[in-house]
Formats: structure tokens, C-alpha cells, sequence
């Protein structure tokens, strides 16, 4: 579903068709965790300029995103009750482009996972076999634009959040550099890591909500100066004389043919159109040592963020003899197992005896992954690799071995762009079967014109793009 498309409808019929088709697929895909009447929106919409770049194109919102008057729960228990007394900046400025919002989508609680199978409302399902995860943390964002309830949904990327559910669902998942996007009024997971991104069912429309949402924000201090560009009126989609570097240690790792077998078929369609690809090798122990990295200081920072959730100044409450008693028990009903397991890691890195033994060093191990990267870049337009070795696996999959190389290096590699800040995104380039098989590219801070202009070469050659997959309620 496109801009495109959407707006050849009726603004009051397309958006109120949206919310019915998000309740209908609602049972099956469990997408959403609350609703949002959009009257009100598209009352105040009368009074606005008709050639707004999302006039009346109805979005989602990840349930990490502050909406005046809104429940954003975080996909939480201990969040519940919790109603935003505020816009979150992103929001402004897709109400100021003429979105109307529809809700709030699922996601992994607080955006720590991959699987959004840690929801308080429990898994989203993949619309293109619902006994399949959508992936994570941003599952029930990237499962409406795929199923066509929505054009355009927000999501967050601390790992590959927005990147691996993209290529899971066959649609278009963008994360720009880091401060492209201002992360004001966005519950946080691990800030150094943090990015808020987007997912369309196409690159033009990428490109067009990256200008929306792009620019400096004075409510966030880590938010970039740097001017955005007309991403949109600058696509062409010419490959001729581009520079793409496969990164070998992702494509050793895959052990699935017909994944290796689309993507070489790829890479030489790309030199067909006069573009030159490379291999580049990282360094393979430290891309091997990058998730044990990841999971220090992200949950280091998650500990640190998260330490105001303790249901006396908002959320949940539960009762207890004394305060102390009151927050045990409310964060211990309020926080799933797997988000317990990530605080104790965390605590534990930041532990005074262990700070330089363990979170100081995975800060030294992370310079040292970004400086090859920005070697790798020096090089190379773009960095290329599937964004999985397979489609999505199966909701209650527990046979995967996370010690693997496969899993170490090509389900993890993502990560690469949140620990530089480097902008990244994921489009699809084939099947497996019936599911879709997503390719990410990676490029050098601030290039996302570039990055862009190279997806859209890409799109063109696959003719993978607005793709819907129906689900019958």
C-alpha cells in the first residue's frame, strides 16, 4: 500500500477503513495494543493544506511513543495505566504533515527483544504465516504496513528493531543516522543505541517520511544541526558506478542456499546495471563478539533508564507494608522474565567492582567494531548482506543455537549500524518459500540520500515493492 493509493480514497473513508481492518486483522495478528478514535484528528484536518506530504494517510504509532491523551504502555504490565501527558516530537510533526495516528502497534516490552514475543499482550504473528514471529522489537508496527492496515508506522531500532522485522515482513525498514530523528517524548531502551525509524511498503515513501520526521529538536540535545535533504525529489534509482561491499562474513555464516542463491543473484543483476560489488571481511572475532557486547551496554543503559519504574510515581501499583515492599512487588508482577533477566545483566555491568572489568570494556570492544566499519566504508558507497539467513521463524522455534556463527555473526550483524550510528535499512529481495528474505544496506553517517537512491535502484531491479499480504479475519 502507497501513499500513492491511499490518497485516491476518500480522507474520513481511508482512514476509518484502516481502523476497522486493524480491529478485524486484530484477532489474528495481534498487532495492536490500543486504539486510538480519529475523529478529532480528522476534524482538526479540515483546516489544513490539502498538499501536506501525509495529509489524512493513516499511521501507527509504536507503543514506546508518547501521544497526548493516549495509554503508551510499552508494551508493558507496569505501564497499564499510563496515559502520555504529552506529544512526543515525532508526533508534532506527523500531525503537523497531516497524519492522523490510529494507535498504538506491539512491541518487545520496552523494546528489549527480537522476537516481539515479549509483549504484555502477548506475540505478533506474521502475516504471511501466522505461526511465525514477526520479529523485534518493532514486530506489531512492521506487521500492519505488511498486512496493508497502514501506509507508514513508527518503530524504534536498538539491535536490527526495525531493520529485522522489515525483512521478516517484506516491506521497506529505515534507520537513520543516529540524531537524524529526534528521540524526545520516545520511552528509551539503551540511549547511546536508541534510534527511531519508520516502515513504508516502498523507498519513495521512505524517503518522503524521512523528510518529515528528519531535523534538529531542541527537546533532544543528542538530535543533529545538519540540514535535511529533499530525500524524495532526489531518488533516481541510477546503480551505474556505485560502490556496494558484501560483507563475507555475513554470507559464510548463512547456511540456507537458496537465501546465498538470491543474494548472488542480486549482486550480479547490481553489476548488470553498471555498479561494482566487492567483498569486504571484517574482523570476524569481533563481529563474533558483538551481540555479548551488545547485551552489556545496552542492558547496562536499560538498567540505569528503567530504574524510575518503580510504580510510586506512576504505573501499577501494588500493594505492600512499606514503599520498598510496594515496588518489589509491582516491578516483579510488572516486568516479564526475559526483562528481570536484562536488568540483573545490567546491574551486574555496572556493578562498581565490575564496571571496568566488564562495561567498560564492552565500550572499548564497540570503538574498536565502529573503527572497522568506518574502514570497511572508507572503501564502499554501501555495506550489503542478507538481513537474515532465513525467513521468520516460527513463534515457538527454541532449536536455535546461539553459539552458532549463523546466529553469532548473520542473525546479529545488524547491530553494526546502532553501535556506529551509521544509517541502515532493509527491503525485500526474494522468498524463501512463502516468506519474505529481506537485504540490508549500511552507509557513512548522514549519507541517506545516498542510501536511498541505492534501495531504489534495488527496488527497481526486484519489483518487490508495496507488497500486502491480506489476512482474512
Amino acid at each position: 500500500m502507497s501513499f500513492t493509493s491511499v490518497k485516491n480514497i476518500p480522507v474520513e473513508k481511508r482512514v476509518l477503513e484502516a481502523l476497522d481492518k486493524a480491529h478485524l486483522v486484530q484477532p489474528k495478528l495481534n498487532a495492536m495494543v490500543s486504539f486510538i478514535d480519529p475523529l478529532s484528528q480528522l476534524e482538526d484536518l479540515k483546516s489544513k493544506d490539502k498538499d501536506l506530504p501525509f495529509y489524512g494517510i493513516p499511521v501507527a504509532l509504536k507503543d514506546l511513543v508518547n501521544m497526548k491523551d493516549t495509554i503508551t504502555t510499552g508494551s508493558s504490565k507496569i505501564l497499564d495505566n499510563y496515559v502520555s501527558p504529552y506529544d512526543a516530537t515525532i508526533v508534532v510533526k506527523l500531525k503537523e504533515a497531516g497524519a492522523i495516528i490510529i494507535g498504538k502497534a506491539s512491541c518487545d516490552t520496552f523494546g528489549m527483544g527480537g522476537t516481539n514475543k515479549t509483549a504484555a499482550t502477548g506475540p505478533v504473528h506474521n502475516p504471511y504465516d501466522l505461526f511465525r514471529m514477526s520479529g523485534g522489537s518493532s514486530g506489531g508496527s512492521a506487521v500492519l504496513v505488511a498486512s496493508g492496515v497502514v501506509p507508514m508506522a513508527i518503530g524504534t531500532d536498538t539491535g536490527d528493531s526495525i531493520r529485522k522485522p522489515a525483512a521478516f515482513c517484506g516491506i521497506v525498514g529505515v534507520k537513520p543516522t543516529y540524531g537524524r530523528i529526534s528521540r524526545y517524548g520516545i520511552i528509551p531502551y539503551a540511549s547511546s543505541l536508541d534510534h527511531v525509524g519508520f516502515f513504508t511498503s516502498n523507498v519513495s515513501d521512505a524517503a518522503v517520511s524521512l523528510e518529515v520526521l528528519a531535523g534538529r529538536d531542541d527537546l533532544d540535545m543528542t538530535s543533529s544541526f545538519k540540514p535535511v535533504e529533499k530525500y524524495s525529489s532526489l531518488l533516481n534509482g541510477n546503480l551505474k558506478g556505485k560502490r556496494f561491499g558484501v560483507i563475507t562474513n555475513v554470507t559464510n555464516a548463512i547456511q540456507n542456499k537458496n537465501t546465498t542463491t538470491q543474494f548472488n543473484n542480486l549482486c550480479e543483476k547490481l553489476k548488470a546495471q553498471g555498479a561494482i560489488v566487492s567483498e569486504i571481511t571484517l574482523n570476524d572475532d569481533l563481529m563474533k563478539a558483538m551481540l555479548p557486547t551488545y547485551y552489556v551496554i545496552a542492558n547496562a543503559e536499560a538498567t540505569a533508564n528503567h530504574s524510575n519504574l518503580d510504580s510510586l510515581r506512576f504505573g501499577v501499583q501494588l500493594e505492600g507494608k512499606d514503599n520498598e515492599e510496594v515496588m518489589i512487588a509491582s516491578r516483579t508482577a510488572g516486568f516479564g522474565p526475559l526483562l528481570r533477566k536484562r536488568f540483573v545483566i545490567g546491574s551486574y555491568a555496572l556493578f562498581t567492582e565490575n564496571q571496568d572489568l566488564i562495561f567498560r570494556k564492552a565500550q572499548k570492544v564497540r570503538r574498536l567494531i565502529v573503527e572497522d566499519v568506518k574502514k570497511a566504508l572508507s572503501e564502499v558507497d554501501c555495506l550489503i548482506a542478507p538481513a537474515s539467513g532465513n525467513g521468520a521463524p516460527l513463534i515457538e522455534d527454541t532449536q536455535i543455537d546461539q553459539l552458532s556463527s549463523e546466529y553469532l555473526v548473520a542473525e546479529n550483524f545488524m547491530a553494526l549500524g546502532n553501535f556506529s550510528g551509521y544509517p541502515s535499512m532493509t527491503l525485500p529481495f526474494g522468498f524463501d518459500g512463502v516468506l519474505p528474505l529481506g537485504v540490508n544496506l549500511t552507509c557513512k553517517p548522514f549519507e541517506e540520500r545516498l542510501m536511498l537512491d541505492l534501495a531504489k535502484g534495488i527496488e527497481d531491479l526486484t519489483q518487490l515493492n508495496d507488497l500486502i499480504c491480506e489476512v482474512k479475519p
